[in-house]
């Protein structure tokens, strides 16, 4: 089946989840811990955050969860703080994370343009933050719809969120390829009966991915040469 769209996770799937996210999770619970180390503790436990190594551990939650999950988690820690207050608290400074992107965005995305693709991002992260970062990265822009988990569309993995990208942009979900690099976007995209790409950007091993995804990737640069490969086979 050809591909007419993409639709991008954000976090380890544009930007290298690591690279981008430890040291801000590592500011973070210093920021909300306001020097108490054993409150800082307590938090890196319950996010599984390894505080010695600033990382986090390939089974937290937070790789592919929401700023609601994350601050319901944190709440009981913070109790000066009420719970919708740290969500928002979460969503504004996840907007100024420092970005690594996973391959130079602006290039590979224009490339995918130039071949006639529709592109999207759905990320589980907040709206502010994902359109705040893309714009950022300047590359907003190249992206017909931007949906966070708090867009009114649902969230991963549930599969309502894909399937407002493709009633959105006009394309049909068999025709689309969810890119992601957890469980949760190759689970949402086979429950919206989208074509599966995982990258290995995130925290996920390919072993992890490949039971659930049609291709597993080292990362999104590699799509082109994907999208060649399968242009052959069909030709041949």
């Amino acid at each position: 089946m050809p591909v007419d769209a993409f639709l991008f996770d954000k976090d380890g799937t544009l930007f290298d989840f690591a690279a981008t996210w430890n040291t801000w999770a590592a500011d973070m619970l210093l920021s909300l811990s306001a020097g108490d180390d054993d409150l800082a503790r307590a938090m890196a436990e319950t996010l599984r955050f390894d505080l010695e190594q600033s990382a986090f551990h390939p089974d937290s939650f937070v790789i592919a969860g929401t700023n609601a999950e994350v601050a319901s988690a944190l709440a009981p820690h913070v109790p000066h703080m009420p719970e919708p207050e740290l969500e928002r608290y979460l969503a504004q400074n996840a907007a100024e994370a420092a970005l690594a992107e996973a391959v130079p965005l602006a290039a590979f995305l224009d490339g995918l343009l130039a071949r006639g693709k529709v592109l999207g991002v759905m990320t589980n992260d907040a709206e502010l933050s994902a359109v705040s970062q893309l714009q950022r990265a300047g590359v907003l822009d190249r992206f017909a719809f931007v949906a966070g988990f708090d867009s009114g569309h649902g969230a991963k993995p549930d599969p309502e969120p894909l399937l407002a990208f493709c009633d959105h942009c006009g394309v049909r979900p068999d025709r689309t390829a969810m890119v992601g690099d957890s469980l949760h976007d190759l689970q949402a995209g086979a429950a919206a009966g989208m074509q599966r790409i995982g990258v290995l950007t995130g925290m996920a091993s390919r072993c992890d991915l490949e039971p659930h995804a049609d291709a597993v990737l080292p990362d999104i640069g590699h799509i082109p040469d994907w999208l060649d490969r399968r242009a052959a086979l069909t030709q041949a």
